[in-house]
C-alpha cells in the first residue's frame, strides 16, 4: 500500500477560473441593470416632457385665448425647458384656435 500518492498540482490559473467566471457574470448582470434603469429614466423623462408641453399649451390658451404659434413662444413666455440633446420636439400649428400637433422623438445617444 502506498501512503504517498503523487498528485499533479493544478496551475494557479485553473484554480482562479471559477472566480473569474463568477466575477464576469456579476459584472454582466450589473451593467444590464444599469442599462435597464437608464432606459426607464429616459421613458419617464419623455412622459414628463409630454405633460409639461401639454400643460404649457393649455395654460397659454387659458390666459391668452389662443394656442401658441411656436414652441419657442412657450420657452420664452411660459418657462418650458427640456434637454434638446435628448429629445426632438416637432410642433405643428394649424390655426390659433386649433390644438397644435406635438410629436416628441428621442434622439440617439
Amino acid at each position: 500500500m502506498n501512503r504517498f500518492v503523487y498528485q499533479k498540482q493544478k496551475s494557479p490559473l485553473t484554480k482562479m477560473l471559477p472566480s473569474i467566471f463568477v466575477f464576469l457574470a456579476i459584472a454582466l448582470l450589473f451593467f444590464q441593470g444599469i442599462s435597464s434603469v437608464s432606459s426607464g429614466t429616459r421613458k419617464r423623462q419623455k412622459e414628463s416632457l409630454e405633460n409639461a408641453i401639454t400643460r404649457s399649451i393649455t395654460h397659454c390658451y387659458a390666459v391668452e385665448g389662443s394656442y401658441p404659434a411656436s414652441l419657442d413662444y412657450l420657452k420664452e413666455n411660459y418657462g418650458l425647458t427640456y434637454d434638446e440633446d435628448l429629445f426632438f420636439v416637432d410642433y405643428q400649428t394649424i390655426g390659433s384656435n386649433i390644438l397644435p400637433d406635438v410629436t416628441i422623438i428621442e434622439r440617439e445617444e
